[in-house]
């Protein structure tokens, strides 16, 4: 996607939010302020400063008004007036310490495409409730018996990219994190059951940022039909698993098998809603990221070697088809520097939507009851106060741990990501057993960026990639 169209997706994709804001600003009064909005410009009645924020990269944007008008400014996008925040102090104020006074928003149709029950749209006791279930079959103690599994998805993947055909690496990066995804939730799953899913979620995936009518031919009205055999499909596995009786660590047996303090259990609804929220939110990211990790490395060729020397060592202390250990995924120590750094310098994640649920004061300024609360991570991430030589990608700097909140490639607080430790182990061996088996080859223009709505390389960053002999000393990339 160019950024002509990427414009017109974002605009299109939340239509719905500008029509009712505008319905909100004209039918209510505002309250009587007790301190100052912040500084900023509001730009145009109702379009505000939408057309300048999509007409250059987004990120140009926020760095400009962030120069001009410091770490809190106001301004007007997609029909909704804006608080923007871009120190580590703010962002910890509305994620954190604060949270309760900001909850999550998203547009209707996202939360009817994932379903209406995924916790990332709730707060309070539905949410800690769903949150400590999914966070614990993802903690480094429920995901290390993942890693044979993991290997196999990896090594299946490689090789179909393998034999010079030029391949759209990130594509490819989704479906890998789509199977990675499958074995989290559910473990072993039945080749029938795997295929529907995966067909009819990618036809949701593609709906999914487009603009929302229910006009029959369209994306958007494709996945809402995608999204029922979704539904139909999760509560046949749901009903198999509970004819099994048998107890799974997986996310699925953990859904099933909870009970809140009255003794309720999740409705296959409210299971199958949190399933397909956890599939969205672990894709596109972890494919993102992967795909600029692929960008970085092979624009670094001293830095690729180094990698490819502390993959080697490991790979040289197994045995013959020995599958890595978790002890050895802890020892990939410049690689997980080169994940943090990939996570840092892409910044996936730019920023979060929160609503402030009343009137809220922050350093003398408002953040008036229904303004839209935007924590920039990507501005805190390429502070050189924070992190100096921001647009060098330097793996080095994480020798050190970042100051406090400084670093929130996966959001902060309650709302932050529950699946962050298996993104990392996944990115830790899928680059294992690249470096160590596979060398590849970038196509085309090797600069640009695409939004769609996640940075990613331009075009996908389109490559060739080739198996090599295990002689455990080739090059990463040609």
């Amino acid at each position: 996607m160019d950024m002509g169209a990427g414009i017109l997706v974002y605009v299109l994709l939340f239509l719905p939010t500008l029509l009712s804001c505008i319905f909100l600003r004209t039918h209510k009064r505002r309250p009587q302020q007790r301190a100052k909005l912040p500084p900023g410009s509001m730009g145009w009645p109702y379009i505000g400063e939408t057309l300048q924020l999509y007409s250059q990269d987004p990120n140009v944007f926020f760095s400009a008004k962030q120069k001009r008008y410091g770490e809190i400014f106001k301004t007007h996008i997609l029909g909704c007036p804006c608080v923007m925040l871009a120190s580590p102090e703010a962002a910890r104020f509305v994620l954190v310490t604060q949270a309760h006074l900001f909850k999550p928003t998203y547009p209707k149709s996202k939360e009817q495409m994932i379903g209406p029950s995924a916790l990332f749209f709730h707060q309070g006791k539905y949410h800690t409730r769903l949150r400590k279930l999914v966070q614990g079959s993802l903690a480094p103690d429920s995901i290390r018996r993942l890693i044979p599994n993991i290997e196999a998805v990896t090594v299946s993947a490689l090789d179909s990219w393998a034999g010079g055909h030029v391949v759209n690496t990130f594509h490819e990066m989704k479906k890998f994190s789509f199977d990675v995804g499958i074995l989290a939730i559910f473990g072993s799953l039945d080749v029938n059951h795997k295929e529907e899913l995966k067909k009819n979620y990618f036809i949701v995936d593609k709906g999914y940022n487009s603009f929302p009518t229910n006009i029959p031919g369209t994306p958007y009205y494709s996945a809402v039909l995608a999204r029922k055999r979704l539904g139909q499909i999760l509560s046949e596995i749901i009903s198999e698993r509970k004819e099994m009786r048998v107890v799974e660590k997986d996310i699925l047996g953990c859904l099933l098998n909870s009970k809140d303090e009255e003794g309720n259990i999740l409705t296959d609804d409210q299971i199958a809603d949190n399933i397909i929220g956890v599939l969205f939110a672990a894709q596109d990211t972890t494919a993102s990221v992967l795909t600029w990790i692929l960008k970085y490395l092979h624009d670094d060729l001293k830095l690729l070697e180094a990698v490819k020397a502390e993959q080697n060592a490991i790979y040289m202390s197994n045995e013959e088809k020995q599958t890595l250990t978790w002890v050895q995924t802890r020892n990939m120590v410049l690689t997980h520097r080169v994940i943090l750094e990939s996570l840092r310098m892409a910044s996936i994640i730019s920023f979060t939507f929160r609503e402030a649920v009343a009137d809220v004061e922050y350093k003398g300024y408002l953040i008036p009851k229904g303004w839209k609360v935007m924590p920039l991570f990507r501005n805190i991430h390429h502070d050189a106060g924070f992190f100096p030589d921001p647009q060098k990608f330097d793996p080095s700097r994480f020798e050190v741990a970042p100051k406090s909140n400084t670093y929130m490639p996966f959001g902060n607080g309650v709302h932050a990501c529950p699946g962050n430790e298996l993104a990392k182990l996944e990115m830790l061996i899928l680059i294992h057993h690249l470096v160590t088996k596979f060398r590849w080859e970038v196509e085309g223009s090797q600069s640009g960026i695409q939004y769609g709505p996640f940075p990613v390389p331009q075009h996908g960053l389109p490559a060739r990639f080739w198996k090599v002999s295990n002689s455990r000393g080739q090059h990463g990339c040609a």
